[in-house]
Protein backbone atom coordinates (compact mmCIF):
# COMPACT_ATOMS: atom_id res chain seq x y z
CA UNK A 1 0.00 0.00 0.00
CA UNK A 2 1.36 3.81 -0.55
CA UNK A 3 0.92 5.85 1.74
CA UNK A 4 -1.60 8.99 1.40
CA UNK A 5 -0.63 12.35 0.11
CA UNK A 6 -1.58 15.33 2.72
CA UNK A 7 -4.68 16.62 3.49
CA UNK A 8 -5.64 20.23 2.29
CA UNK A 9 -5.27 22.77 5.13
CA UNK A 10 -8.74 23.45 4.90
CA UNK A 11 -9.66 20.00 5.53
CA UNK A 12 -6.94 19.02 8.11
CA UNK A 13 -8.41 21.98 10.10
CA UNK A 14 -11.45 20.92 9.94
CA UNK A 15 -10.47 17.44 11.21
CA UNK A 16 -8.96 18.50 13.97
CA UNK A 17 -11.32 20.50 15.43
CA UNK A 18 -14.57 18.35 14.95
CA UNK A 19 -13.87 14.90 16.55
CA UNK A 20 -16.45 13.23 14.68
CA UNK A 21 -14.79 13.77 11.28
CA UNK A 22 -11.86 11.82 12.20
CA UNK A 23 -13.98 8.72 13.51
CA UNK A 24 -16.32 8.28 10.81
CA UNK A 25 -15.82 4.66 9.50
CA UNK A 26 -15.46 4.91 5.99
CA UNK A 27 -18.28 3.04 3.40
CA UNK A 28 -16.53 0.96 0.60
CA UNK A 29 -17.97 1.05 -2.81
CA UNK A 30 -16.97 -1.74 -4.79
CA UNK A 31 -16.48 -0.57 -8.63
CA UNK A 32 -13.83 -2.90 -10.08
CA UNK A 33 -14.70 -3.16 -13.93
CA UNK A 34 -16.96 -0.24 -13.98
CA UNK A 35 -15.11 2.05 -16.88
CA UNK A 36 -15.34 6.11 -17.24
CA UNK A 37 -17.47 7.54 -16.66
CA UNK A 38 -19.40 4.89 -14.31
CA UNK A 39 -17.16 5.23 -11.23
CA UNK A 40 -17.47 9.08 -11.29
CA UNK A 41 -21.27 9.26 -11.96
CA UNK A 42 -21.58 6.35 -8.68
CA UNK A 43 -19.42 8.38 -6.52
CA UNK A 44 -21.07 11.54 -7.20
CA UNK A 45 -24.77 9.59 -6.41
CA UNK A 46 -23.09 8.15 -3.22
CA UNK A 47 -21.72 11.85 -1.89
CA UNK A 48 -24.58 13.15 -2.56
CA UNK A 49 -26.46 11.03 0.30
CA UNK A 50 -23.25 11.15 2.82
CA UNK A 51 -23.51 13.56 5.36
CA UNK A 52 -20.77 15.78 6.33
CA UNK A 53 -17.46 14.35 7.47
CA UNK A 54 -18.78 11.20 6.10
CA UNK A 55 -15.72 8.78 4.36
CA UNK A 56 -16.02 6.78 1.06
CA UNK A 57 -13.31 4.12 -0.25
CA UNK A 58 -13.69 3.57 -3.99
CA UNK A 59 -12.40 0.37 -5.01
CA UNK A 60 -11.63 1.10 -8.67
CA UNK A 61 -9.69 -0.98 -11.88
CA UNK A 62 -10.62 1.82 -14.35
CA UNK A 63 -7.02 3.77 -14.71
CA UNK A 64 -8.79 6.87 -15.48
CA UNK A 65 -10.26 6.77 -12.09
CA UNK A 66 -7.11 8.53 -10.91
CA UNK A 67 -7.42 11.51 -12.72
CA UNK A 68 -11.26 11.37 -12.46
CA UNK A 69 -11.85 11.16 -8.93
CA UNK A 70 -9.87 14.26 -8.07
CA UNK A 71 -10.91 16.39 -10.68
CA UNK A 72 -14.64 15.67 -9.86
CA UNK A 73 -13.60 16.55 -5.89
CA UNK A 74 -12.26 20.15 -6.98
CA UNK A 75 -15.19 20.07 -8.35
CA UNK A 76 -17.71 19.38 -5.63
CA UNK A 77 -15.91 20.81 -2.57
CA UNK A 78 -15.40 17.39 -1.33
CA UNK A 79 -12.26 16.14 -0.40
CA UNK A 80 -10.01 13.94 -1.89
CA UNK A 81 -7.71 11.97 1.05
CA UNK A 82 -5.47 9.38 -1.61
CA UNK A 83 -5.31 6.25 -2.85
CA UNK A 84 -3.82 3.06 -1.87
CA UNK A 85 -2.67 0.04 -4.60
CA UNK A 86 -4.77 -3.16 -3.91
CA UNK A 87 -4.17 -6.45 -4.77
CA UNK A 88 -6.32 -6.10 -8.33
CA UNK A 89 -7.36 -2.98 -7.59
CA UNK A 90 -6.85 0.80 -6.48
CA UNK A 91 -8.49 2.11 -3.27
CA UNK A 92 -9.46 6.24 -3.92
CA UNK A 93 -10.28 7.86 -0.39
CA UNK A 94 -12.54 10.55 0.03
CA UNK A 95 -14.50 12.61 2.66
CA UNK A 96 -17.07 14.27 2.39
CA UNK A 97 -16.80 17.96 2.59
CA UNK A 98 -17.96 19.59 6.19
CA UNK A 99 -20.57 22.20 5.26
CA UNK A 100 -20.03 25.97 5.52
Amino acid sequence: MSAFPPSPPAADQALHSNPALRSNPASRIDLRGLKCPLPVLRAQKELARLAPGDRLILECTDPMAAIDLPNLMRETGDIYEGRSEEPGFTAHHIRKAPTP
